[in-house]
């Protein structure tokens, strides 16, 4: 009897630490969870939305689509030539964008940029070919398209959720706006005027955070990075 009372006090000595060695484990996952949450170690851009797909007609005269699009990061804008002050402020900023895209640790990630015109019916690859050039745009990397005028609607409206109007003058009422795409065709990041003026540091920072994001989220590292978003430790 003695020896069974022994053997007994043992497997329940056994259960006891066990129990807590499991305790103590799920004390750690929880406090690194809002350790987690609060100290946000890694920041990330937020997955808003899968971006709408396209088929349109650059200034070259040749087809662009998102497929094409695929595996390169690209910041979008929308506008019409014929808008003035308004878009020189829009080119102005995905100029310096471009221009300063060397200095941003990308490794090896391609960027590209795409300006689409909402006005189809002036805005002919002939004259977005022209506007490219009185911006010395380099084509090679920055685009400039549009399309039919009823998808147009539906690509810029419906699917970027940048809006605009004919303003009954044979012009538009808009709101400027750009839009960070990444290689999965999915939308990371919104820069609108109305909201805060987009400004080249901001989107250059974005970029350089999407860039990090996909040299580091591999392997076990890609687990880290989940958490990141699940904790919308997101960069400013």
């Amino acid at each position: 009897m003695a020896v069974q009372a022994a053997t007994s006090g043992r497997g329940t000595d056994r259960r006891f630490h066990w129990w807590w060695i499991l305790l103590v484990i799920g004390v750690l996952l929880v406090a690194g969870v809002f350790a987690f949450a609060i100290f946000q170690p890694i920041k990330v851009l937020p997955r808003m939305r899968l971006a709408p797909g396209f088929t349109l007609v650059d200034q070259n005269g040749q087809r662009l689509t998102s497929e094409d699009m695929r595996g390169t990061v690209v910041l979008y804008n929308f506008l019409y030539t014929g808008c003035g002050d308004e878009c020189d402020r829009m080119n102005a900023t995905m100029q310096e964008v471009q221009q300063r895209l060397h200095d941003t640790d990308l490794g090896g990630l391609p960027v590209e940029f795409v300006t689409i015109s909402f006005d189809p019916a002036n805005d002919t690859p002939e004259t977005l070919q022209r506007y490219a050039e009185s911006l010395g745009a380099d084509t090679n990397q920055w685009r400039f398209a549009t399309g039919e005028e009823d998808r147009l609607k539906q690509l810029i409206g419906g699917g970027f959720e940048a809006y605009y109007t004919p303003d009954g003058a044979g012009g538009f009422q808009f709101d400027p706006t750009f839009v960070l795409v990444d290689g999965w065709g999915i939308i990371r990041g919104k820069y609108r005027y109305q909201v805060a003026v987009p400004d080249a540091d901001r989107i250059l920072r974005h970029i350089g955070v999407l860039a990090e994001e996909v040299q580091k989220a591999t392997g076990p590292n890609k687990l880290i990075y989940e958490a990141a978003h699940l904790f919308l430790c997101y960069a400013p």
